[in-house]
């Protein structure tokens, strides 16, 4: 648990280092594809026009309670949210006709979304920053927290949801009041379980951005990449892999570490096509797994990393070798040179993929490629590799024939391999819905690090403890499972009460 000193220093860090990576970020291209970022670019803006409406909306009811406050002077805080909320728009307008562009396949130049995603990424500096300095302004002198909130009329709910809404939580964001930051991540909480995912969001936004020496900011940091990571669209993926990576380079050594960069894995994996396609969100995956198998060797989820790291580097090994099986058949059947790449890549996947689940083939390719280069050594080393350790594999029986015709001795079976069965193709059916909807089949967890996909009431989760316990968390209420779940409570509710068996009276 983290002292109130200690999470100070943090919170201060948090804000200074949020500011120099904001900084940075400007002259830094996002991730994804330029109709991707244009949609990150689109979420953001949103969020900053609704917080910056928000402020000004709280600001202007302070000013009519207080005569001395100047609203109309274009250096109040009012005008200042007014403006920065306005370029919002502006800046909304410019990405939406870019994004019709790009999607129309019109000409465009690449240029022209760098340069956009820079306006974005200092506006967004510009607007955290004022949040923060306009946070005692905003501050309510008697507290409203527990009260009933005044559901002031709008044509739309946060600018959200349709005519005739009431913007119940437009008081909550705008104003600050002590007490606010656990209301605030409580109602976020809600909205992301009602997946009202930017609702949510913009609620752990308030938090961050004007609590920031909140006991609940680090959570809602946490939070607001849960909820980008439940939506699971492919912009927010990107955001969910950004906002948990920003997490990390803030609380490196929390206890909940460790999921969060699997977290990031499973970002990346969601986005893995098959393994035809373009193979770089494997190879990030990849690499993230392979850090948190590293970096936290006394995990309590190590086992389901390596399953994933499994399953990603099969993924990887595919990738190659269906470029690799090109060469061959293109200097093998064909004669047509290219033999040198088939060995590269089949050498490759031997030496970085050797739990590769076809690697039976790779071998048997490998040698063919060597044994037609007259290099019959070569050859007959991998072709006793099959022999021995893939007693079941199709190709043994060539790879014996081969060995005899080379003159090289067979030797005998592993019996540590001799149940190791050959990987199973898919179906016809799983093939062709693979094929259909470009998936490759992987495990992944649904739920977030906090937050679990699909609510369920009777379930106490690890962001219901951090509201119990006022924005912190012990480590030993982290369960040792992959799960977001601490306890059940229906289950606990239906167990049948334990009856004490009478005993016998004494008769001394």
């Amino acid at each position: 648990m983290f002292s109130k000193k200690v999470l100070g220093l943090i919170s201060l860090l948090a804000i200074v280092l949020a500011a120099s990576f904001a900084v940075s970020a400007q002259g830094k291209q996002g991730d994804g594809t330029e109709l991707q970022r244009l949609n990150v670019m689109s979420d953001k803006l949103e969020r900053m026009r609704r917080s910056l409406e928000s402020v000004a909306s709280a600001l202007k009811a302070e000013a009519k309670d207080d005569a001395s406050k100047d609203i109309k002077s274009p250096e109040s805080f009012y005008a200042r949210a007014m403006s920065m909320a306005e370029e919002a728009k502006r800046l909304a307008k410019d990405v939406n006709s870019l994004s019709g562009r790009v999607e129309r396949g019109e000409r465009h130049e690449k240029s022209d979304v760098d340069s956009v995603e820079q306006a974005v990424a200092e506006l967004q500096s510009r607007v955290e920053k004022f949040q923060t300095e306009t946070a005692e302004a905003r501050a309510l002198p008697d507290t409203p927290v527990g009260k009933p909130r005044e559901k002031k009329k709008k044509k739309k709910f946060l600018g959200i949801f349709g005519k005739g809404g009431t913007d119940e939580y437009e008081e909550l964001i705008g104003s600050v009041s002590p007490g606010r930051d656990k209301e605030l991540f409580i109602v976020a909480t809600r909205e992301v379980r009602k997946k009202n995912y930017d609702v949510g969001r913009l609620l752990y936004q308030t938090i961050i951005s004007t609590y920031p020496d909140s006991p609940y900011l680090p959570m809602a940091k946490l939070a607001i990449a849960d909820s980008f990571f439940l939506e699971g669209s492919s912009s927010n993926l990107i955001q969910a892999i950004a906002s948990y990576q920003d997490w990390l380079t803030f609380f490196p050594t929390h206890p909940l570490a460790d999921r969060v960069v699997l977290k990031i894995a499973e970002s990346e994996m969601r986005q893995i096509g098959l393994p035809d396609r373009d193979a770089t969100r494997a190879k990030r995956a990849e690499i993230k797994l392979k850090a948190l198998i590293s970096q936290y060797p006394n995990s309590t989820i190590l086992d389901e990393a390596k399953k994933r790291l499994e399953e990603v580097q099969d993924n990887l090994g595919l990738h190659n070798l269906y470029i690799a099986n090109y060469y061959y058949t293109l200097s093998v059947d064909q004669k047509k040179g290219g033999l040198k790449g088939a060995q590269s890549r089949y050498r490759e996947i031997i030496d970085k993929y050797p739990d590769f689940c076809f690697m039976d083939e790779v071998l048997f390719k490998l040698a063919v490629t060597y044994q037609l280069e007259e290099e019959t050594d070569q050859a007959a080393r991998y072709y006793q590799r099959i022999v021995a350790d893939f007693p079941n594999s199709g190709y043994v029986k060539k790879a014996t024939e081969q060995l005899e015709l080379i003159g090289a001795s067979v030797p005998a079976a592993n019996p540590e391999r001799a149940r190791i069965e050959p990987c199973a193709q898919p179906g016809f059916f799983s093939n062709f819905k693979n094929q259909l909807f470009g998936i490759y089949p992987m495990t992944i967890d649904d739920n977030g690090v906090l937050i679990s996909d699909h609510f369920d009431k009777g379930k106490f989760e690890l962001i219901d403890q951090i509201i119990e316990n006022q924005g912190e968390l012990n480590t030993n209420q982290i369960p040792k499972s992959l799960t977001t779940v601490i306890s059940d409570r229906s289950a606990q509710a239906n167990a049948s009460p334990v009856t004490a068996t009478p005993q016998p009276k004494s008769n001394e």
